[in-house]
C-alpha cells in the first residue's frame, strides 16, 4: 500500500517539517509520498522555507528521514472554477474555490484503493483545515487517518524554526525577540479521531463528487436527511438558504427574487410577458419596491429613468417600463448562481422557472408551485 501525506499550509511551511519530522521520530507510518495544497500568495514561502533555504533537505539529512515523492510538481494550488490559482483565499468566492478544490482533491486520492491517506490539518487558515477534515469524514476509508502537530509555545509562530535540531542551534525568538535553542522544542503528533461516513453514503453522490460543488455535496447529503424542503429569505444579507446552503445574490438579484416570488404567490402563474408588457409601468414599480428593500445603487433606480427621492415621493412621471431583456437577464443569473451551489433536483426547486404559451411567456417562482415552506426575514 502506497502511503500518502496531504498537508495544508499558509503563511507557516513549518507545518510540513514538523509533521514530517514527528512522524519518523514517533514511529508512525512515513509517507512514500506528499502532496501540499496552497494558494499563489503562500506557496514562495513554501518555496523558500523547503528548497531555497534548504530546511526540508537538511531534516532529511539531520535525522534520516526515509526517502519520499516531493517536489514543486507536488504543491497543489486551489483553482478557481476556470482553472486559474487563486493569490488568497480572503474573499467569498475564494472560501468556495477553496472548499471545492479540497473536497475533490480528497476524493481523487481516496478513490485510489491501493493508497492510503495521512492528512495533515495543521496549516492554512481555520476553513482550510475544516474543509480537509470534513472531506475526510465523508470520504476517508480504514487505512486514512487524520492529525494536528503542535510545537512548545516559545517555538509557535518563530520565522527561522522548521524542526528541533540535535544538537544547539540559535535562532530568533517569536516577534524577533530574544533567543530559542532549536534543540529544545517539542514537537507532539495529535491523530484526531473522526467518523468516517463513506460506507454510509450512497455510493452515488460519492461518485458524483467528482465534479459537484462542496455546497452541492452538503445540500444532497441534507436534504437527504430531511422530511422537508424549506427556503429562507435573508433581505439584510440578500441571501437564499435551503438546506444548510447559503446562495449569496446581488441586491438586484435579491429584490428580482423577491419581487416574482410576491407576484407568483399572488396569481399563482407569476409574471406574464405578453405585447403590451413593455408599456405597463407598474411591473417597474413593484419590483423597485422590492428593491428599496435591500439596495440603494442609484444605477438600478436610473434604469427606470426614475431617481430615487422621486420614486420614494411616488413621482412617477417619465417612469420606464420593464423591458424584457431586464427580466430574462436576471433570470439567468439568479439560476446560475442557484444551479452552482445546489444538486440538480433541489435547484430545480427554487428556481425561477418559465413557460410558453403561444406569443407570451411566464415566469414564475417554483418554490412556490413545489409547496415548499418560504419564510421571508
Amino acid at each position: 500500500m502506497k502511503n500518502i501525506l496531504l498537508a495544508i499550509t499558509g503563511a507557516s511551511p513549518q507545518v510540513v517539517t514538523e509533521t514530517l519530522y514527528a512522524l519518523h521520530t514517533e514511529g508512525k507510518t512515513f509517507p512514500d509520498e506528499m502532496f501540499v495544497i496552497t494558494t499563489t500568495s503562500t506557496k514562495a514561502m513554501l518555496m523558500e522555507g523547503l528548497f531555497e533555504n534548504g530546511h526540508l533537505a537538511a531534516l532529511q539529512k539531520e535525522h534520516g528521514l526515509p526517502d519520499f515523492k516531493f517536489d514543486e510538481s507536488h504543491i497543489w494550488l486551489i483553482e478557481d472554477e476556470d482553472g486559474n490559482a487563486i493569490n488568497d483565499a480572503k474573499t467569498i468566492d475564494d472560501q468556495t474555490y477553496m472548499a471545492d478544490f479540497i473536497t475533490r482533491k480528497v476524493f481523487e486520492l481516496t478513490d485510489q484503493k491501493d493508497v492510503a491517506i495521512h492528512a495533515s490539518i495543521a496549516g492554512g487558515r481555520k476553513t482550510m483545515a475544516f474543509y480537509l477534515g470534513y472531506a475526510m469524514s465523508l470520504l476517508g476509508r480504514p487505512q486514512d487517518t487524520l492529525s494536528h502537530v503542535f510545537v512548545n509555545d516559545e517555538f509557535e509562530f518563530v520565522k527561522d524554526f522548521y524542526y528541533p535540531t540535535k544538537t544547539t542551534h540559535w535562532i530568533t525568538g517569536k516577534f524577533g525577540k530574544g533567543e530559542l535553542d532549536t534543540s529544545q522544542a517539542q514537537i507532539t503528533l495529535a491523530e484526531i479521531p473522526f467518523v468516517r461516513m463513506r460506507n454510509s453514503v450512497d455510493e452515488v453522490l460519492i461518485r458524483s463528487m467528482a465534479t459537484a460543488s462542496f455546497s452541492q455535496t452538503v445540500a444532497t447529503l441534507n436534504a437527504s436527511h430531511s422530511e422537508t424542503t424549506s427556503l429562507a429569505l435573508y433581505i439584510k444579507s440578500r441571501t437564499l438558504t435551503i438546506s444548510g446552503v447559503d446562495i449569496k445574490l446581488t441586491a438586484k438579484e435579491f429584490a428580482f427574487y423577491l419581487w416574482l416570488l410576491n407576484l407568483t404567490q399572488s396569481n399563482q402563474s407569476g409574471l406574464l410577458i405578453d405585447r403590451h408588457f413593455e408599456e405597463n409601468v407598474s411591473n417597474a414599480i413593484d419590483f423597485l419596491n422590492c428593491y428599496q428593500q435591500c439596495g440603494s445603487d442609484i444605477r438600478i433606480y436610473q434604469t427606470f429613468k426614475i431617481d430615487p427621492e422621486d420614486f420614494r415621493d411616488k413621482e412617477f412621471n417619465g417612469l420606464k417600463a420593464m423591458e424584457r431583456t431586464f427580466v430574462q437577464q436576471n433570470r439567468s443569473s439568479i439560476n446560475k448562481k442557484i444551479n452552482k451551489a445546489l444538486p440538480n433536483e433541489l435547484a430545480e426547486k427554487i428556481k425561477i422557472g418559465s413557460q410558453t404559451q403561444g406569443n407570451n411567456q411566464n415566469y414564475f417562482l417554483a418554490a412556490v408551485l413545489s409547496k415548499i415552506e418560504i419564510t421571508i426575514t
